[in-house]
């Protein structure tokens, strides 16, 4: 469920009065950034990928299926997990960890809000008229 206007707007208050209060603890906060941990959430599954593999494997020379059956599952799970890691990373000229307030975020954020708007306001449209042709 989204966040009203209203709860975004003191969202951002509060984060722009940790930045201001204290700047390097609002920094350790954000940590080392979403790049960084997809990067390495991709790595930890292309590893477990090939652990996949030697299980898989394993298996086939000790002649033991569910091994095999396992290697195969781990392997499927690190695929998805590589798959979805490498999409949600940001892009290189992007900053996921940017602080609010930051020019280059409003922008989009002003766009997401009046799409959404639009989009709350079609729904309710829809539902009034289907409430009163009943």
């Amino acid at each position: 469920m989204p966040l009203s206007e209203h709860e975004q707007r003191m969202l951002e208050q509060m984060e722009r009065a940790l930045y201001a209060e204290d700047p390097k603890f609002a920094t350790a906060l954000e940590g080392s950034g979403l790049r960084t941990y997809t990067r390495r959430r991709v790595y930890q599954a292309v590893a477990g990928f090939l652990v996949g593999i030697a299980l898989l494997m394993a298996g086939m020379v000790a002649q033991q299926i569910w091994i095999s059956v396992v290697g195969f599952l781990v392997m499927l799970g690190c695929a998805v997990l590589a798959v979805t890691g490498w999409r949600k990373a940001p892009k290189p000229g992007e900053q996921a960890g940017s602080p609010p307030g930051a020019p280059s975020a409003r922008p989009q954020n002003r766009q997401r809000r009046s799409m959404m708007n639009r989009i709350e306001q079609r729904w309710q449209r829809r539902r009034d008229e289907q409430e009163g042709g009943r």
